[in-house]
């Protein structure tokens, strides 16, 4: 079944903020950036910062990142909303997008091209769009272990917590077992597992040595320091 994603994009396009250009403005680039980011993007992926700081101000060239929430979209996207106002230094555009799934297209997503190869790359887990949705309930909890009383339901009932979360079984016997290693292969992100290491009284550098299949004293060996950190109290 065809899955349609829908992106609200917002944010800053043409300014500058330092030196003599400081004020600089470009709203007919904006408002060519906005044409091209709905129906070009290929065009846009093949700028230069340099030419993106020249068109649209040096800090105006944070305008790439845009092309990350392009690529979460088909190649071909209706355009639902739009508006563009310039209320001080910075041009400040809003669109909504949507799939545009009437006329399915073989061709890939441009920003395909930029991780071929990946696969192979040992040990190194890209975070797919397949990834994303396979493990959106499971990257959803451990976010939300920044919560207290999810830490709380967690360390009374872990079991209840996670099934009440919509955790699948393989995913709470990773999470029950800590797993750091299969949970990255699976699909978390490294910085909601963190939370979890947080909870679990993990220090980092033990998840780091985990994935590695290491003890914390062999990984620290590989370090010019032998330090220790996370993100708990």
């Amino acid at each position: 079944e065809d899955i349609k994603v829908a992106i609200v994009a917002t944010g800053g396009l043409s300014h500058q903020v330092h030196g003599e250009r400081a004020g600089f403005n470009n709203p007919e680039w904006d408002q060519t950036f906005l044409d091209l980011f709905e129906t070009d993007p290929d065009r846009l992926a093949a700028m230069t910062h340099a030419q993106y700081a020249r068109l649209g101000g040096f800090e105006g060239s944070e305008v790439i990142m845009w092309l990350i929430m392009r690529g979460a979209l088909a190649p071909k996207v209706k355009r639902l909303h739009r508006t563009y106002y310039l209320p001080s230094m910075t041009a400040i555009a809003t669109a909504i997008y949507e799939d545009d799934l009437a006329e399915p297209e073989t061709a890939p997503i441009f920003v395909d091209k930029q991780t071929e190869g990946l696969a192979d790359l040992e040990g190194t887990y890209p975070f797919t769009l397949d990834r994303a949705n396979k493990a959106y309930a499971l990257n959803r909890f451990l976010r939300s272990l920044v919560d207290p009383k999810v830490r709380a339901r967690f360390a009374a009932e872990p079991e209840a917590a996670m099934v009440d979360a919509g955790l699948s079984e393989h995913e709470r016997r990773m999470v029950a077992a800590r797993d750091w290693r299969a949970l990255i292969q699976y699909g978390a992100i490294f910085f909601v597992l963190e939370k979890l290491a947080a909870v679990s009284g993990v220090p980092n550098i033990a998840v780091y040595a985990a994935m590695r299949g290491q003890s914390v004293e062999d990984f620290q060996k590989t370090r010019s320091a032998a330090m220790t950190y996370g993100v708990g109290r």
